[in-house]
């Protein structure tokens, strides 16, 4: 299984970006996904999660600003980044807790990380 995420950049503040990321593999079934985040020298944290119920989660900072979504079809979750900041500078990550079989309980995955730079 492999989570490949893309749709990071450069951009200003106040701009947007959506970052995707795509899970490939043996998957039997995707539970929650979700986007971390980790600016130099600080450890990575939430930012939002969605459960295959389309249950969102949100870190406070967020603010209403960004959206998470997902294409169960495609196995594939969204973050729609809107108003960012330069505070939001980092390098995003995708998660997703998937079964590769039916009889076996979720993994933890993670894809590589996509960098997201906001100039003020």
């Amino acid at each position: 299984v492999q989570l490949q995420a893309s749709g990071g950049g450069l951009v200003q503040a106040g701009g947007s970006l959506r970052l995707s990321c795509r899970a490939s593999g043996s998957i039997f079934s995707i539970n929650a996904m979700g986007w971390y985040r980790q600016a130099p020298g600080k450890q990575r944290g939430l930012v939002a999660t969605i459960t295959s119920s389309d249950v969102a989660n949100y870190a406070d900072f967020v603010k209403g600003r960004f959206t998470i979504s997902r294409d169960n079809a495609k196995n594939t979750v969204y973050l729609q980044m809107n108003s960012l900041e330069p505070e939001d500078t980092a390098v995003y990550y995708c998660n997703a807790y998937i079964k590769t079989r039916s009889y076996i309980l979720p993994t933890d995955y993670w894809g590589q990380g996509t960098q997201v730079t906001v100039s003020s």
